[in-house]
């Protein structure tokens, strides 16, 4: 079995998709969130070091093979203003994963994070963590693709990544590639409950809401075979009939939780829907006693577990791979 060194956890969106390979196990994992551990350790055997990492030191970390993590991509999304490694609270802490994989040269290095990563600061963000891996001994042993997650992991969200494999031993390298696009044959109706009703909480009705937020929706919402959002003070119906893009501020304001029609009304969808979107399984579990603005939140700042695991399916065999 490899094992895993999971930082920035979160919920646990990257360890279940090299568990999932069935030749991988959790040696460490951090996460600062108490909220996120909260739901990890709901789902998971193996307890998670909930310490800042700057605290956390080499010699207090397992042996592991595989170094993984998202490392937090709000300095580098659309949402978070795109303030990079500038920023006060996050933009140092692909730093504290530099630190330790350095000295410790794991077999591969696994990160993933949000699509404006490569682009920010005219790129300047992204060649320095090519160049960290580079200096780190990783040096022309580095595959990276922007996947999506409609396109390579079934799952109809429209989500774009950066993910990034970063190999120590050139063999490795050599017999590893990224997964090739695969049909969607997934569906919002498989994947989202229109035909049972949900808690009363999560539904739209008249006078819920100030002004005339119900006439809009009621209007607009013509289509239950789809997703909509609330934009503040528009209606935005998605016309591919994938989920817009997750985001971590769902919940907050309620102008980017996804909107759909049932025969029952208008409803935002779930904390757990949302998961479900990300491709987490049905066996998946959420806390009974957590707010749905903190699940919301740690829905949108996972991962598509399926576009995941098929990279550490990859992973795994180049691994293996024998002459």
């Amino acid at each position: 079995m490899y094992k895993i060194c999971s930082l920035f956890a979160g919920v646990g969106g990257i360890d279940l998709g090299f568990l999932q390979t069935n030749k991988c196990e959790i040696s460490y994992a951090n996460e600062f969130d108490k909220y996120a551990v909260q739901t990890y350790e709901n789902n998971f055997n193996n307890k998670v070091d909930c310490r800042d990492i700057h605290d956390v030191k080499l010699e207090e970390i397992p042996d592991f093979d595989i170094m993984v993590g998202g490392f937090p991509c709000t300095s580098f999304s659309v949402a978070g203003y795109r303030k990079g490694f500038e920023d006060d609270r996050t933009g140092d802490l692909f730093f504290e994963m530099e630190r330790i994989f350095k000295e410790r040269k794991p077999r591969v290095i696994f990160l993933e994070n949000v699509k404006n990563l490569v682009g920010h600061d005219n790129g300047k963000t992204f060649r320095t963590i090519i160049e960290c891996l580079e200096k780190a001994g990783y040096k022309d042993k580095i595959r990276y693709q922007v996947l999506n997650a409609c396109e390579y992991g079934n799952i109809p969200q429209n989500r774009e990544r950066i993910y990034i494999v970063a190999f120590r031993d050139k063999k490795d390298y050599d017999n590893f590639q990224m997964p090739l696009p695969i049909e969607l044959n997934n569906s919002i109706k498989k994947v989202f409950n229109f035909d049972n009703k949900v808690d009363d909480k999560y539904y739209y009705t008249e006078g819920k809401y100030k002004g005339n937020m119900y006439k809009l929706l009621t209007d607009e919402m013509n289509d239950d075979n789809t997703v909509y959002q609330w934009r503040r003070k528009y209606v935005r119906k998605n016309q591919s009939n994938l989920v817009p893009t997750l985001t971590a501020n769902m919940g907050e304001g309620g102008h980017n939780v996804p909107l759909i029609k049932t025969e029952f009304g208008i409803r935002k969808l779930t904390p757990i829907e949302c998961f479900y979107a990300q491709g987490y399984p049905k066996t998946y579990k959420l806390p009974d006693n957590m707010s749905d603005a903190k699940l919301y939140k740690q829905a949108g700042n996972s991962v598509v577990v399926p576009v995941i695991n098929r990279i550490a399916e990859n992973i795994v065999k180049a691994m293996n791979f024998e002459e």
